[in-house]
């Protein structure tokens, strides 16, 4: 029985991908002449396989040796629905579903996924065909004529700017409390910097107070950690970088707070009575205690990070009130939007009323999530989250891309990049697809340059001062070019991590937040993304416009958007071009790219 469906073709499936809600689904199937089908029905069940929907499809017409089979529904409620279909035929009853979109008939296969979002779901159209840039605040750059202010906790501060992060190998008792300066000055000296990369968005790890490198143990939501500055100096970057053209995006940690904080004063750094010295404290009913004072919930054991419980009334009022609350106070100082951390960890009811408070405040603020999977169909704790529905996110930080990118240029499977890439398209609703952040490098993952140049295992203990070898940073180096060659020019934003547009090299954290090597810039990278990030902001509307892949061949890759064709040549030998291809980025060649090069041509 020879039976045509693929979800990704709009012969058999319109519109591509997600839909709204209430919108019309025309599905068509092809069944070869020669097999009598009495009749073919879709089958349709929630994530939580606890409803069904059955709808029988109807003869259409005979086209090329193949009888065609339709059937049109329309989905009211935003939700991931399922769906496989049923063939009744003279040989019996036949099961399907799918690998890669395509049908295949048989029992227990997978099912197709079905993303209803809500038809009023709207994102800012300002993020659409833009670059990202993020900043570790510690480490990218100081302004020396900003002293440090005092902090209320014990902190070090290195004397040399190119030392090596510390860690457990050098501290037994590390604490992640070794700083070197980078400040809110320092990110203002080098906007003419980031504009040169074309940048419209920076997006700044935690810059709240906080005990640690890193800030994700806030201790005071409204304040700038004193390392950092201080409110007014915020209030002036978020100025200097509107007349760029840059929003600022914030670190938003709302699933705990620090041990050493204003909430929780474990260490008596604060005057007023913190949830840890007294249950009479208005901070005491954010957190968990099942022995009080020292048996409290904290995220992932981590005994600094005290959980908070994001549903108690006192905890979103703080966060949530239109009067002073925290989403209010820094969005009214003009910033773009927020990053929310661990988003895994944010409760839906949390998540619904942040969105509703952040976009009363401003229509036009930019919510990223912290997600590391397809975000359509992620589960925490038991859970089905509702992230890209249209109550919660805007967007997340596509990782997925990531490992497709990263696979694809160390293995060469076109076919599985291919498939990774068009799952993600396939899933995610279209008021997202345009604004996915998309990463090669965060402060979480290898420095990229290290990830592809690197194939042997490196003991924890060397890390801190391993330097790449010649032959290692060269491969690295040539795969970064086709590596953010991709990230820029795939649906979504692309988001350099500070650094890696010059070789910073290194291994996880704490090695992938060292500082800025400003004094061991790779010119050479520099000059490729420069020309990469004026190449996208010269054709802005290309990267916010349809996606469609050509060609998987075995270690090549294209795909078109709108009028442009972008080829990847991840082979050791050249691959033949049709002449009639003009190259106008990239490989300069015509009717041949060479080996581990890209390009992108247009038809002449």
């Amino acid at each position: 029985m020879n039976v045509k469906f693929n979800s990704r073709n709009l012969e058999n499936k319109s519109p591509f991908g997600a839909v709204k809600s209430n919108e019309n689904i025309n599905f068509s199937i092809y069944v070869e002449d020669g097999t009598y089908v009495s009749w073919i029905k879709i089958i349709i069940v929630n994530a939580a396989m606890d409803e069904l929907r059955e709808e029988y499809f109807h003869y259409s017409g005979y086209f090329s040796g193949f009888h065609k089979y339709d059937c049109n529904i329309r989905m009211e409620k935003p939700q991931i629905y399922y769906y496989s279909f049923l063939f009744d035929t003279e040989r019996g009853k036949y099961n399907s579903g799918c690998k890669d979109g395509i049908l295949h008939l048989g029992e227990d296969l997978p099912k197709w996924q079905l993303t209803v979002y809500d038809s009023s779901y709207k994102t800012p159209d300002w993020v659409s065909g833009g670059i990202m840039y993020q900043i570790f605040p510690d480490r990218f750059a100081r302004d020396e004529s900003d002293e440090m202010l005092p902090a209320k906790n014990y902190r070090t501060v290195h004397e040399s700017w190119d030392e090596i992060p510390e860690f457990i190998y050098d501290n037994k008792d590390y604490r992640a409390n070794d700083f070197f300066g980078g400040n809110l000055r320092g990110i203002i000296s080098r906007l003419d910097y980031l504009k040169s990369l074309n940048v419209s968005i920076i997006y700044l790890n935690p810059v709240f107070e906080s005990p640690e490198n890193h800030r994700y143990s806030t201790a005071d939501y409204k304040n700038i950690d004193p390392y950092l500055g201080d409110v007014e100096t915020f209030k002036e970057l978020v100025e200097k970088c509107c007349e760029y053209g840059i929003r600022v995006v914030l670190d938003g940690v709302f699933s705990h707070t620090g041990a050493d904080s204003i909430y929780f004063n474990k260490f008596g750094h604060y005057e007023s009575p913190g949830a840890y010295n007294s249950a009479d404290s208005p901070y005491h009913d954010w957190y968990k205690f099942f022995s009080y004072p020292d048996g409290y919930e904290s995220w992932w054991g981590f005994r600094n990070l005290p959980n908070v419980d994001e549903e108690a009334p006192s905890y979103m009022d703080f966060i949530m009130n239109d009067e002073d609350g925290v989403i209010k106070t820094w969005q009214d100082m003009g910033i773009g939007g927020w990053r929310l951390d661990v988003c895994d960890e944010l409760p839906d009811t949390f998540l619904d009323k942040f969105r509703a408070a952040s976009k009363k405040n401003n229509p036009d603020a930019f919510i990223i999530g912290e997600v590391w999977e397809d975000a359509t169909n992620k589960e925490s704790y038991g859970i089905k989250r509702k992230y890209m529905l249209g109550d919660q996110l805007d967007s997340v930080m596509n990782y997925p891309f990531r490992t497709a990118i990263i696979g694809f240029l160390k293995h060469g499977d076109s076919e599985l990049f291919n498939n990774r890439i068009m799952s993600i398209l396939e899933n995610y609703p279209g008021p997202a697809i345009n604004m996915l952040m998309n990463v090669i490098g965060t402060h979480d993952t290898m420095r990229i340059i290290t990830k592809l140049g690197i194939s042997h295992r490196v003991a924890g203990e060397e890390q801190g001062g391993y330097t790449m070898s010649h032959d290692d940073y060269h491969r690295g180096w040539e795969l970064l070019k086709m590596a953010a060659f991709l990230q820029f020019c795939l649906p979504g934003i692309p988001s350099i991590y500070y650094g890696d547009e010059v070789g910073l090299q290194g291994f996880s954290d704490p090695y992938c937040r060292k500082t800025y090597p400003y004094d061991s810039m790779d010119l050479d990278i520099l000059d490729f993304y420069k020309s990469l990030s004026r190449f996208r902001a010269a054709n802005k509307a290309v990267f916010s416009g349809d996606y469609t892949p050509l060609i998987c061949d075995d270690g090549f890759y294209s795909f078109k958007r709108k009028d442009l064709i972008f080829m990847v040549n991840n082979n050791s030998y050249n691959y033949a071009i049709d002449e009639k291809y003009k190259p106008v980025f990239g490989s300069t060649s015509r009717g041949v790219m060479p080996p581990k090069t890209f390009g992108v041509y247009m038809a002449v």
